[in-house]
């Protein structure tokens, strides 16, 4: 839980830096960049030897959807809304994650439903004060595929990996990226004209930045983390960023929000994680 806590935080800042630092470039040449120096992170870590086939395949098509087409989606989304927009955005994530793990397992699960849903409400309410900016449908949407793609990656991972405990999570995780890297690929020399493509130093460092840290190690100890708690705790945790994110825009960025918003919403989020973990150990306590 500690980790998924710390890679929040640190999300929390990515936000703004997308779209104060990379406004105006390319939204798949910035999913590819990210992605690949991701993917050069963990390269040395690949124990190409240990992984069969099979294995690397689910990997790396995990990797397509949970990064690859998260990205290219999420960081568009950055043209048509705000920093905190984009945060805001990502309420239904913890929905999507526990229905999807609901629906591999065949079987409805309320409890973790009811946590997921009440991390939204609080969501919900941080969202009633701030006024949307134009081309917000669309905007959405791409967000809505972006949360799509990232809630059954890291489900279906934390499931993919349980049937491989001998494996390190160090040693195959190159292989989600290497994934990421081919759609971005793609997808930049599909429609990414890249003779447009110059970047300042500021913008250079933010990439390296956001490929080393708040993509490569962060989304790392993030399925990481995911292994380790229930499916509400992870749910709740995919909207925990949100309200830290608004306060980073709020104190950092200086983008302005309802502060009053902010602190109620971010209790009701903070209340659905403590009331998930109380179920939880009462569960296991009287299993």
């Amino acid at each position: 839980m500690i980790l998924l806590l710390l890679v929040s935080l640190a999300w929390a800042f990515s936000f703004g830096l997308i779209k104060g630092n990379l406004a105006g470039v390319d939204s798949n040449f910035v999913s590819f960049a990210r992605m690949l120096i991701s993917f050069l992170v963990f390269l040395p870590f690949i124990r190409f030897q240990k992984i069969n086939r099979k294995l690397a395949l689910k990997l790396a098509l995990t990797g397509i959807l949970q990064f690859g087409i998260m990205y290219i989606a999420y960081i568009a989304s950055f043209k048509t809304l705000k920093a905190y927009e984009v945060a805001l955005f990502t309420i239904f994530t913890p929905i999507y994650v526990t229905l999807i793990d609901d629906a591999i397992q065949k079987k409805f699960n309320p409890l973790y439903l009811l946590t997921a849903v009440l991390a939204v409400a609080g969501t919900w309410v941080i969202k009633r004060g701030d006024v949307l900016s134009p081309g917000i449908l669309t905007g959405f949407l791409l967000v809505q595929v972006s949360n799509l793609c990232f809630a059954f990656g890291q489900v279906y991972y934390r499931r993919l990996m349980a049937k491989h405990e001998a494996i390190k999570d160090k040693e195959v995780f190159g292989f989600l990226y290497l994934g990421a890297v081919v759609v971005t690929l793609a997808a930049t020399l599909i429609f990414t004209p890249l003779s447009t493509i110059a970047l300042t130093a500021k913008q250079i460092w933010t990439l390296v930045y956001l490929g080393v840290f708040a993509s490569g190690i962060c989304f790392f100890l993030w399925n990481i983390g995911s292994r380790k708690v229930n499916t509400g705790a992870l749910a709740v945790f995919n909207d925990l960023k949100i309200p830290l994110a608004v306060a980073v825009s709020l104190l950092v960025f200086g983008e302005k929000t309802n502060l009053q918003a902010l602190l109620i919403g971010g209790a009701i989020v903070v209340a659905s994680l403590v009331l998930n973990e109380w179920f939880a150990r009462k569960k296991l306590k009287d299993s």
